[in-house]
């Protein structure tokens, strides 16, 4: 039971930052557009990013499709790293870690409303 609750707060959060983040480079928030125009991205490429971001988020909640969301938003943040790993930026990379290890944690976790398979 605590498990379930543990993995329905970290589900909240992940979501939350999704949606945030990805609305971020949705709406093409300066800081965004600064970033990622180091790597190449125009701003149509950025709003693409922030969609597939939204999306994830939103599949994640659901027990269906909370695998495909997870592996969604985890290969996001993984392009994310490699970015700044080219860049030999580690401090980009140490603030994008954690959010990686999240996906993978909840994965662990799995959705709280997916029925066990034993």
């Amino acid at each position: 039971m605590i498990i379930k609750i543990i993995s329905a707060v970290l589900i909240l959060f992940a979501v939350y930052m999704g949606l945030k983040q990805g609305w971020a480079m949705l709406s093409g928030k300066a800081e965004m557009l600064e970033m990622f125009s180091k790597w190449h991205f125009n701003k149509t490429g950025l709003m693409i990013n922030g969609a597939v971001t939204m999306l994830s988020a939103l599949l994640i909640l659901y027990p269906k499709t909370f695998l495909w969301g997870n592996f969604l938003m985890a290969a996001g943040i993984l392009l994310i790293i490699c970015f700044h790993l080219l860049d030999r930026d580690l401090k980009g990379v140490a603030i994008e870690l954690p959010f990686l290890l999240l996906s993978l944690l909840i994965i662990y976790l799995q959705h709280p409303l997916a029925k066990a398979v034993y």
